[in-house]
């Protein structure tokens, strides 16, 4: 462990529970590094991931954003690409765009929306985009016929969220430099949101537990 981060974990009280306000600032203290760290949340739900009933699809609207440039994917058909370029997908395409990307198999971008009219041609490339979490779904609102109003949303702060095969879900929530009542901001958002994604019939509570932190830096465990 190098000296900065054994430095950084001397600072939190692994049995403690913090505020979203105190660990932000604690968030801020051990995520000194030579960039503008990304601050992620990452919490670990009471659902059974195996049950199709309880796998958690979704997202979320950050009124700041991440700080992150979302590059987006288009998959349309010809009289839809111009509209998708203007309202700042990075990569446009129908038959042509999936053909390239079986034949190489490159995803250079974040995240893939779809109009409902191309999805069965998108299965030839269905294993390529579903290994990488790529694949369009209808419950994270990326198959849709308003291309320009998704592509626009998930530029301005719209996050597609899903669990993972361990019953986590992870996500970016803003950038160290963000100002403390940014963070607090998109935090509020993203845990009042997930709440609302409780599968209906599961007993107990959803949210196991909920840590803060920076890219490079030590989990901070908050109250719910």
């Amino acid at each position: 462990m190098s000296k900065r981060m054994t430095a950084a974990k001397s600072k939190i009280d692994r049995n403690k529970k913090y505020s979203i306000e105190e660990a932000i600032k604690l968030v801020k203290e051990t995520g000194v590094v030579k960039f503008d760290a990304t601050v992620e949340l990452h919490a670990n739900l009471n659902i059974d991931q195996k049950k199709s009933d309880q796998q958690l699809r979704g997202t979320i609207k950050l009124p700041h954003g991440t700080g992150k440039n979302v590059r987006v994917a288009a998959f349309v058909s010809p009289d839809k690409e111009k509209i998708a370029k203007e309202a700042g997908a990075v990569l446009v395409g129908g038959e042509e765009l999936i053909a390239e990307i079986k034949k190489t198999g490159k995803t250079d971008f974040d995240i893939a929306i779809a109009t409902p009219d191309m999805m069965a041609k998108l299965s030839v490339i269905a294993k390529v985009l579903g290994q990488k979490g790529l694949m369009p779904n209808p419950k994270a609102g990326t198959i849709t016929a308003d291309v320009k109003k998704v592509v626009a949303d998930l530029n301005k702060g719209l996050i597609s969220l899903k669990n993972d095969a361990t019953g986590n879900v992870h996500s970016a929530v803003g950038k160290v430099s963000f100002t403390d009542e940014q963070l607090s901001d998109n935090i509020n958002t993203f845990i009042d949101e997930l709440k609302k994604m409780k599968p209906e019939g599961l007993k107990g509570s959803f949210i196991k537990t909920i840590y803060l932190t920076s890219s490079m830096g030590p989990g901070i465990g908050l109250t719910i």
